[in-house]
């Protein structure tokens, strides 16, 4: 992560203005904004079970997720604190699933204390060690959750399920909220150095794969049989090619720019831990 105090008072803003936004327009409750009084439960399927629950699964690693990103974080004050607020929203992500799961009869509560067994088995580790990276890897990961949930919304509504519905709509309008907010990140990295913030995104790209992927069992097969995920074309087309737009670079200057790491040597960046 960059150090200097234009970039420390880019992301400062940046959180700020995305703070005040979510007050303002994105705040929802579990509890008081879903209508659960119109849960109907006649739709019910092992499928759309095994769909809503890889999402909750995915969200419950969020404490791995808030130790991690805090590590890399808590010497700057806007990145640290849109963790502690990214945090909180994606638990209550993982909170709605759950609630959906267990009203709608879909699954037990000794069903997901067996999925909290498995998935505590094993901890989320930061797929690269860098702020810079995480920031690019943020970016690209949000905006397919975006896609995700977006479908899901658009097959709620269609099967009638206005429960499902509703908080796919709250929680897909979060995610591009904070794909937004890494989007940002990512242009301070830019000004303050172009050519080691794309060959960082290139190497991100070259190896992204979503946070479940080799810790929630059987991901991959959840995601083929139940619907859950999105295909890499449409991942390419509508997550990255519009990132590498918004960010006025392309594939072929990517690829400069990782040649030209082997050579590069970023200054080291003292970060507290």
């Amino acid at each position: 992560m960059s150090d200097s105090a234009s970039f420390r008072a880019g992301v400062n803003e940046a959180y700020r203005e995305f703070f005040q936004t979510a007050e303002r327009k994105r705040r929802w409750s579990v509890f008081d904004d879903v209508p659960w009084d119109r849960l109907d439960s006649s739709g019910n399927s092992e499928s759309k079970a095994v769909r809503i629950e890889t999402y909750c699964a995915e969200e419950m690693y969020v404490p791995d997720y808030a130790s991690n990103g805090l590590a890399l974080t808590r010497a700057h004050f806007g990145s640290a604190w849109f963790q502690m607020c990214w945090t909180q929203e994606e638990a209550k992500h993982g909170l709605v699933f759950r609630e959906y799961l267990l009203r709608s009869g879909l699954r037990s509560e000794a069903q997901m204390g067996r999925l909290e067994d498995d998935l505590y088995a094993q901890a989320w580790q930061l797929p690269f060690k860098t702020a810079r990276r995480m920031a690019c890897y943020g970016a690209l990961q949000e905006q397919a959750t975006f896609l995700a949930y977006k479908a899901q919304r658009e097959l709620a509504r269609t099967a009638g399920d206005e429960v499902l519905e509703t908080i796919f709509g709250f929680v897909s309008r979060d995610e591009a909220a904070h794909a937004g907010f890494y989007r940002e990140m990512v242009q301070l990295e830019l000004v303050e150095d172009r050519t080691g913030t794309l060959a960082d995104l290139a190497q991100v790209i070259a190896e992204f794969k979503m946070p479940g992927d080799g810790l929630i069992p059987h991901y991959q097969e959840r995601l083929r049989t139940s619907g859950a995920g999105i295909s890499p074309r449409h991942f390419v087309e509508h997550a990255l090619l519009p990132m590498l737009r918004s960010l006025k670079t392309s594939r072929a200057e990517l690829k400069e720019a990782q040649q030209a790491s082997a050579t590069y040597a970023p200054a080291p960046v003292k970060l507290a831990v």
